[in-house]
């Protein structure tokens, strides 16, 4: 951390109160005014009442912000300073769902008109697919497109195609992302190649998962309509013209992007393609419309006001003064099933990091661990935790006044779960209410002595919810967005560089020698479990 914030951050571990939110909230009957944002251009009302601070930490934590110098960090990004200094890129995805007409510059060069023309590209292609103007080899038109990518080419286009399953009337979109055979083998049942258009997503077109997967799929096409079809069947979102073209993709139907746009945070440019396709380019730019009024929200907005801020400080705070190392993702919304494990990319590969911005090991814990499932399934499968395990586990619960789609009461019933969770891990059951309950349920004194010590709920676990209005492309961009600048905060305050992620190559480097040796190639140096492992898998083939 920077001198001044490490500072602050040890003055609030050395005056940590033992709160209670159930005493905060008797002594305060206004605290929900006080902690809460209603953000309108959002469609947002965000709730942090439910969690442990006063108005002296939630001082402490403007102070910590205002000594990161976050706005100016901030700034810097926008501007298309190269902030990714281990890679000497700049960090533009912001750039990507600007509409402003103005110029951002990287190496004096406007970056703008490019992406203008990108998007106008996509626009023009998916509404071809979408009308039957482009079709198939055979003339029929497409009925499904199958992303082939891994990482944030899968995490982000899948999860936001599940997300925005109600506004899709265009082909259906399907999603292969691990190089296990099944995944390609269980995606491809039932698909007619005639009305199939497969999507390559991979910025240097060597990805070995995806372009394992790209030639399976390629072999299950010419199999079945020759090689011929290729062209009309396959497009490559991917920058390396030269190997898109030796895989028998027309360049035409090249979507490329940039390196200032990293992988996690691509959904916003070509790789959202198949979204574009499936709810059509017009809902796909009203999600980036989203994302830009959430990032003018977090430019122009004061600390004490700002919902991505506020958020990064309390995560920070838990993190780094309480010793809460994870935090549940909790969407009441079955259309947000894979938002959490979008999310866990989104910040695990962003702020897992233990080196500053000088080279240096940090002394303090960088990033959570996160986690979560949709409600109400997660309430019958790890809320047993949240509510009465040993660990505290701060919760985002993210829900919808309107949903897409209304079915009698289910909604009222999913979001009374919603904020009931949030009441109970907040306020638990006292030894006198559990005592009462189980009295007026008739229950014996014996029944009830035994019973008693397993009723009670401590409570005092820290919750916050996001509830918009609706589940739309637009508050779908403003949700991505928001989670973006948090982390994007956080990793300011943990001085860190959120946006390389030099830990996930080393595995591809060990795996490509591993696979010389399944090969039968000499390779030396391994260790004698992992050729122990290989001898039994190696044999084992053999039989």
């Amino acid at each position: 951390m920077q001198k001044d914030v490490k500072e602050l951050t040890q003055k609030l571990q050395k005056n940590k109160k033992d709160l209670s939110i159930k005493k905060l909230f008797k002594t305060d009957p206004d605290r929900f005014s006080r902690f809460s944002k209603q953000a309108e251009e959002l469609h947002l009302l965000y709730d942090y009442s439910r969690n442990l601070i006063d108005k002296e930490i939630f001082d402490g934590l403007m102070d910590i912000a205002e000594a990161a110098r976050i706005n100016d960090y901030a700034q810097r990004m926008f501007a298309g300073e190269k902030i990714n200094w281990t890679e000497d890129r700049a960090v533009l995805h912001t750039a990507l769902r600007d509409f402003s007409g103005g110029k951002i510059e990287v190496d004096g060069q406007d970056v703008m008109p490019e992406i203008v023309k990108a998007r106008e590209k996509m626009k023009v292609f998916s509404e071809k697919v979408r009308s039957g103007e482009f079709k198939g080899s055979t003339g029929k038109k497409i009925s499904t497109v199958v992303n082939i990518g891994i990482g944030g080419s899968d995490l982000g286009p899948r999860m936001a195609a599940l997300a925005l399953r109600a506004f899709s009337d265009g082909p259906r979109p399907v999603f292969v992302s691990n190089v296990d055979a099944a995944d390609i083998i269980e995606s491809l049942k039932g698909l007619d190649p005639e009305t199939t258009l497969f999507l390559v997503a991979s910025k240097t077109f060597t990805t070995q998962e995806t372009i394992t997967n790209a030639l399976s799929a390629r072999s299950w096409l010419t199999s079945a309509l020759g090689e011929d079809a290729v062209e009309k069947h396959f497009v490559a979102l991917s920058t390396n013209r030269e190997e898109v073209e030796r895989f028998g993709i027309d360049p035409e139907n090249m979507f490329g992007f940039w390196d200032f746009v990293g992988g996690r945070y691509s959904l916003w440019s070509s790789i959202g393609l198949s979204l574009a396709i499936s709810i059509g380019y017009e809902n796909f730019e009203s999600m980036l419309r989203g994302a830009e009024a959430l990032d003018k929200h977090f430019l122009e907005t004061e600390y004490s006001e700002n919902i991505p801020v506020i958020m990064a400080l309390i995560g920070f705070l838990y993190n780094n003064v309480y010793g809460f190392d994870t935090t549940a993702i909790l969407p009441y919304s079955q259309y947000l099933e894979r938002f959490p494990a979008y999310l866990q990319q989104g910040d695990m590969e962003s702020n897992g990091k233990s080196v500053n911005r000088s080279g240096g090991p940090v002394d303090y814990h960088t990033g959570q661990i996160i986690w979560g499932e949709p409600g109400t399934n997660s309430q019958h499968s790890f809320f047993q935790l949240l509510h009465q395990g040993s660990r505290i586990i701060p919760a985002d619960f993210i829900g919808y006044i309107n949903p897409p789609e209304r079915k009698g009461d289910h909604h009222d019933k999913l979001m009374a779960n919603m904020f009931a969770q949030g009441e109970a891990l907040a306020f638990g059951c006292t030894k006198e209410e559990a005592k009462k309950e189980m009295q007026d349920a008739g229950l014996s004194k014996e029944d009830i002595d035994m019973l008693l010590p397993h009723k009670v709920f401590r409570g005092n676990r820290p919750s916050s919810t996001l509830l918009f209005e609706e589940l739309t492309p637009y508050t779908l961009g403003v949700l991505i967005a928001l989670y973006e600048q948090k982390i994007f905060v956080q990793g300011i305050l943990w001085d860190i560089n959120s946006f390389d992620q030099w830990g996930v190559e080393l595995g591809k480097k060990l795996a490509s020698r591993i696979l010389k040796k399944i090969g039968d190639a000499e390779v030396e140096g391994l260790d004698s479990s992992t050729s122990g492992l290989l001898a039994a898998y190696i044999k084992g083939k053999e039989i």
